[in-house]
């Protein structure tokens, strides 16, 4: 086995010529080779999940004749539900089935029964690699976080440039470790013609054409308050977008958003359509892709309008953009500028909103300005 596996190294090789980097990453991905039934572990979160995508485009050019699972909580699986380089997608349902530790040992049979070759840890955490050796997998691939590295077949070390990269490089970090190249970083996401149409119905009842024009606006943001711009100031940039593009404007959030979205529409001059907490989220995925311009916080939904191609403007306070942007070029990004900014906490230690009330409407105006 070893012989054979020299011999294999040596056609790499070959192959790839002299440079000793690209030799050494040849090398070490003959490991790799015989996965045949890969089982991806996912991310928890919208935004995050959307990041993913360009390592699953990477991962399939490693992989070709692999099949290839994806492992989620179901938030987030219309992320991955229509991707083209993923043959499945298996729900990690942690409120139901999954939940608890009796859950665990259940999912873990749930896996164990799916044969797979090998596990590919996306997700950072501890429980991630557990479930996995508890599943029997005999390779376990991920970063050597949260104390889990025994628990790793092929543990992978973050390097600084990874650290300190945009969120996408992240995750194809991985795949470099694992000795392949990463292709580019180019979001993906596409969206099911169910949603399509549970999006056109929606928008007939609201009594809105078909090729009427959409103005997205999303107040919310996940992890705290100090991601949020104030309501009152969405509101009034919703009345000049309104006004200048004569469109319909509408609010987006999550389940926990619709007093937020109630407090926009209210403080608007003009009409609104709320529908925080009333869409799932392959509808509000539809909805984006349709709008003609989408203003936001650091949120999952800025993710989504990034990998949709929707022009969009994005308010920063305490989180950086360097790393968690949206990657796109139909995007503009409006930062406070402050000199304790991104300090990454979810509320200001300096007082509420205190980045966020840094920006003005007419800073946020100007770069909406640059985008229509």
């Amino acid at each position: 086995m070893v012989a054979g596996a020299c011999r294999q190294s040596d056609r790499v090789e070959g192959r790839i010529g002299r440079n000793p980097q690209e030799r050494k990453n040849a090398i070490r991905s003959v490991a790799f080779a015989h996965i045949r039934n890969l089982l991806v572990r996912g991310v928890n979160w919208i935004g995050d999940a959307v990041m993913t995508t360009p390592a699953l485009a990477s991962l399939r050019s490693a992989f070709p004749h692999a099949r290839i699972t994806m492992l989620v909580k179901p938030w987030v699986a219309p992320v991955y539900e229509n991707n083209p380089h993923l043959d499945r997608v298996l729900l990690y349902r942690s409120d139901g089935r999954h939940a608890g530790p009796a859950g665990l040992f259940r999912l873990a049979r749930d896996i164990k029964r799916l044969h797979f070759d090998a596990a590919l840890l996306l997700q950072n955490a501890f429980e991630a690699a557990w479930i996995a050796m508890l599943a029997g997998i005999p390779m376990r691939i991920g970063y050597d976080t949260d104390a889990r590295r025994l628990l790793l077949t092929h543990p992978i070390r973050r390097s600084p440039r990874v650290r300190k990269g945009h969120q996408t490089g992240y995750y194809q970090g991985i795949l470099q470790g694992m000795g392949f190249r990463s292709g580019n970083h180019r979001l993906q996401l596409v969206v099911g013609d169910k949603d399509k149409e549970r999006a056109d119905a929606l928008l007939r009842r609201l009594d809105i054409g078909r090729d009427a024009i959409l103005l997205g606006i999303n107040p919310s943001a996940a992890f705290g308050p100090a991601k949020q711009w104030p309501p009152q100031r969405f509101a009034r940039l919703a009345d000049r977008l309104r006004r200048q593009v004569s469109g319909h404007v509408l609010l987006f959030g999550g389940p926990g958003d619709r007093r937020l979205g109630e407090q926009v529409a209210a403080a608007m001059t003009g009409a609104s359509v709320n529908l925080a907490g009333q869409t799932r989220l392959g509808e509000a995925m539809a909805l984006i892709e349709r709008c003609r311009f989408f203003v936001t916080n650091d949120s999952g939904l800025m993710h989504v309008a990034a990998a949709l191609d929707t022009p969009q403007v994005a308010i920063f306070g305490s989180t950086d953009p360097r790393a968690t942007g949206p990657w796109s070029n139909a995007a503009r990004i409006v930062t406070s500028g402050e000199p304790c900014a991104p300090c990454l906490k979810p509320v200001c230690p300096l007082g509420h909103l205190h980045c966020m009330e840094r920006i003005g409407v007419d800073r946020v105006w100007a770069a909406v300005q640059e985008m229509l």
